[in-house]
């Protein structure tokens, strides 16, 4: 019923050693760069943060809470996710919004607004998306050239 491995004294104090390596008990690895295959770092602000103040970055980004100030993503996607009130000039490669924005929106590639999304300011991107149930209020300025510019 018991072998000799699981019956071997420890020393006081020590931690135990497993009879045999498991990968449970390997060295952590070093972390994955990122492929070329598309998948990019990604942050979230949660429901319950407030930020005042500049927010800028060089990865995709999802807000959830409360954003005052302007937001610049460096041709990063912002995702406004259903609970996110931003007032806030926001400067991103894409942008979706399914919460609230009041502000002007400048995207590089797209916006869409989602249906329970509400954008009150103006839109300028090469593309755009206003699903029904959306609410919109403002100018739209659609540039292809800027979707052209980003790629070449």
């Amino acid at each position: 019923m018991w072998n000799k491995q699981q019956t071997q004294p420890e020393a006081p104090g020590a931690p135990p050693v497993p009879a045999s390596p498991s990968p449970a008990f390997s060295a952590p690895s070093a972390p994955r760069p990122a492929t070329s295959t598309g998948s990019r770092s990604s942050a979230r602000l949660g429901a319950g943060l407030h930020i005042k103040g500049q927010l800028t970055g060089t990865e995709d980004l999802q807000i959830d809470g409360k954003v005052d100030g302007p937001i610049s993503l460096d041709g990063h996607q912002l995702t406004v996710g259903p609970t996110a009130v931003l007032t806030s000039e926001i400067h991103a490669g894409e942008v979706i919004v399914f919460g609230k924005v009041v502000g002007n929106v400048y995207a590089r590639d797209r916006v869409d607004v989602k249906t329970d999304g509400s954008v009150i300011g103006d839109i300028s991107t090469a593309r755009i998306s206003i699903e029904d149930g959306a609410h919109f209020k403002g100018r739209i300025e659609i540039d292809p050239a800027k979707a052209q510019a980003a790629a070449g």
